[in-house]
C-alpha cells in the first residue's frame, strides 16, 4: 500500500511540476501552424469561392446552418468583403507567428478563431485533415507549446540575461495585446455578436482573464506562492491536452482500422487499388499506375494499412515497436500526400503522429537544424547570428503576458 501511495505521489508530482514534452508540443505546434498556413496560401487565389462571398454556399445558407447548429465563426459578424480580407489575413499572420513561437500563447487562440472561423463558414469544403486541425487548434489553446524552438524561448533568455544584469526588462507588446483583445471581447459581448454555443465565447473569456491574471501574479514580489499555484494549473492543463492529443491519435487510427477490417474490398486486399484510379486522386497517373500494376504489391499495402492502424495503439507500452510504426505510419501518408494529391491531410496527420516521436530523437533534429542555422549565419556573414542551444527544455518563459 505505501508502495503504491509513493507511485500516485510520484505521478502526481510529474503532471504538475512540469509541462511534459516541450519538444513533441513544439514539433505539434510547427507542424500544424504550418500545414493550416501553406493550405492558406495555396488557396489564397480562390479564398472567395471557397470561404468568401463568391462561394456557392452564400452567407445566407451558412447564417441558417450556423443558426441551427451553433457553430463558432467570426465570418457571421459580417457580410462584406472587407471584413473577409480581414479575417483571413488575420488566419494566415496567426499561423506564420504561431509557426516561429511569437506569443505563443496569443497566437494559438487566434490561430483556433482563424481556423474555426474559416472552416465553419464552409463546412462542406474540406477533408479528414481539416476536422483533425479543427479539434486540434482548440488543443493547442491550452498547451504551453512555446517552451523550446520559439522566439518566445529566445525572449524569456534575454529577460533572465536582463536579470541576472541587474537590468529591468519590460515587456511592452504583452499588455497592449492583452488590452486590444479585450477591447474587442466586451464589445462583441455586448453587441450580441457571438452567435454560437457557449464553449468557444467562454474559451475566449477564460483565455484573457488567466493571461491578464498571470501578469498579475508575474509583477508580485513578496510571494512565490501564487505563481506556483498558477504554474501548476498550466502544467495540469498542458499536459491534459498532451494525453488528449494522444488518445485522439490513437482513435483516429483504431476507428479507421476497425472499420476498415468491415468493408469487402479491404478484406481481399484490393481496397488500395481504387482510389489510384479515380480522377481525382491521381495527379500522377503514371505513378498511380505503376503502383498498382502489381496485385502483390497493392495487397501488401492494403493489409499492411489495416495492420498498422489497429496495432499502433497497442503498441505504445512497447517504445521500440511504437517508433517502428510511427516511422511507417508517417511514411505512410507521405506516399499519400504525393500518389493521391493529399498533402495537408498527410501533413496534418504528420503533425498528430509527431506527439509520440521519442525525444532524444528530438534533440538530434534540433541539434541538425542549430548547425544548418550557424552554418547559413556564416555563409551570408552574419556571426551575430549563432544558433540557441537546442536543448531548451529547462528554460524558464518570461513572466509576462501572452507568453508560452
Amino acid at each position: 500500500m505505501n508502495r503504491f501511495s509513493l507511485s500516485v505521489s510520484a505521478g502526481i508530482a510529474r503532471l504538475t511540476e512540469s509541462a511534459l514534452g516541450p519538444y513533441q508540443s513544439a514539433v505539434v505546434r510547427i507542424g500544424f501552424s504550418m500545414t493550416w498556413l501553406l493550405f492558406l496560401l495555396r488557396e489564397f487565389p480562390h479564398r472567395a469561392e471557397l470561404y468568401g462571398p463568391d462561394g456557392p454556399w452564400d452567407w445566407e445558407l451558412a447564417r441558417q446552418l450556423i443558426d441551427s447548429n451553433g457553430a463558432f465563426t467570426v465570418l457571421m459578424w459580417s457580410d462584406g468583403r472587407v471584413w473577409f480580407e480581414l479575417v483571413y489575413a488575420l488566419a494566415l499572420l496567426s499561423s506564420a507567428l504561431l509557426l516561429l513561437g511569437w506569443r505563443t500563447r496569443a497566437m494559438s487562440v487566434l490561430f483556433m478563431v482563424g481556423v474555426l472561423s474559416l472552416q465553419n463558414r464552409s463546412v462542406f469544403v474540406g477533408d479528414g485533415g481539416d476536422n483533425v486541425l479543427h479539434l486540434m487548434s482548440v488543443y493547442l489553446v491550452f498547451m504551453r507549446c512555446g517552451r523550446v524552438w520559439s522566439l518566445d524561448t529566445r525572449r524569456a533568455r534575454r529577460a533572465r540575461e536582463a536579470r541576472a544584469r541587474g537590468e529591468r526588462f519590460a515587456d511592452r507588446v504583452g499588455p497592449v495585446l492583452w488590452a486590444a483583445s479585450g477591447c474587442v471581447l466586451v464589445t462583441v459581448t455586448v453587441a450580441d455578436r457571438f452567435h454560437s454555443e457557449w464553449t468557444i465565447p467562454a474559451l475566449l473569456w477564460a483565455a484573457w482573464c488567466a493571461q491578464g491574471l498571470w501578469w498579475a501574479v508575474g509583477r508580485l514580489k513578496k510571494s512565490a506562492q501564487p505563481r506556483i499555484l498558477c504554474d501548476v494549473i498550466g502544467n495540469v492543463l498542458h499536459n491534459g491536452a498532451l494525453v488528449v492529443i494522444m488518445a485522439e491519435a490513437c482513435l483516429i487510427y483504431a476507428t479507421a482500422g476497425w472499420y476498415k477490417i468491415q468493408g469487402s474490398r479491404w478484406q481481399d486486399g484490393t481496397a488500395v487499388y481504387y482510389p489510384l484510379h479515380l480522377d481525382y486522386f491521381s495527379p500522377w497517373p503514371m505513378l498511380a499506375d505503376l503502383l498498382s500494376a502489381s496485385g502483390t504489391m497493392v495487397m501488401i499495402a492494403t493489409y499492411g494499412t489495416v495492420v498498422v492502424q489497429v496495432a499502433f495503439p497497442f503498441t505504445l507500452s512497447n517504445r521500440r515497436l511504437k517508433n517502428v510504426l510511427l516511422a511507417v505510419m508517417m511514411t505512410e501518408h507521405a506516399v499519400i500526400a504525393v500518389v493521391l494529391g493529399l498533402p495537408f491531410f498527410s501533413l496534418a496527420m504528420i503533425a498528430t503522429d509527431a506527439v509520440f516521436l521519442p525525444t532524444p530523437f528530438l534533440h538530434r533534429l534540433g541539434g541538425w537544424a542549430a548547425r544548418a542555422r550557424e552554418r547559413l549565419a556564416a555563409g551570408a556573414g552574419g556571426g551575430e547570428g549563432a544558433a540557441e542551444p537546442a536543448d531548451q527544455e529547462k528554460a524558464e518563459p518570461a513572466r509576462v503576458g501572452f507568453t508560452a
